[in-house]
């Protein structure tokens, strides 16, 4: 069975949509008082490896991999305190941004799943 959130960037075809949706969920975090406090004061660097993660994740060109390694994605944020709050602050933020952009609606309910499952696996503190 193809993993589904695999071929998402070949049937979008563009960085766009993905640059886009980082953009509208760094736009909420800004003002979000539970997730702004675990990142830095420049979100230059967070939103392009957010992007680049993505792009990769969903079938897109490899630059994350190739900049940075392997994703190790829950070792990299091992240092940051991430309970069910955060984690559904998370979520809530990429709902909007995934609301925002309309070349992801008919993955919706495809990349809702993801999130949830990849955010709960971030989960690394009780609250």
């Amino acid at each position: 069975m193809i993993d589904p959130v695999s071929t998402i960037y070949k049937e979008i075809g563009s960085d766009k949509p993905f640059i886009n949706l980082v953009d509208i969920f760094y736009a909420q975090v800004e003002n979000d008082i539970v997730l702004r406090p675990l990142y830095p004061p420049d979100l230059t660097m967070p939103k392009k490896h957010l992007a680049m993660f993505l792009i990769q994740r969903m079938g897109g060109p490899t630059t994350y991999s190739d900049e940075r390694g392997h994703p190790r994605m829950r070792a990299r944020h091992l240092p940051f305190k991430i309970g069910l709050k955060e984690k559904d602050a998370w979520i809530k933020n990429m709902n909007v941004a995934l609301d925002s952009v309309t070349e992801f609606c008919q993955y919706k309910n495809i990349l809702q799943s993801f999130f949830e499952d990849f955010a709960t696996f971030m989960i690394n503190q009780p609250d």
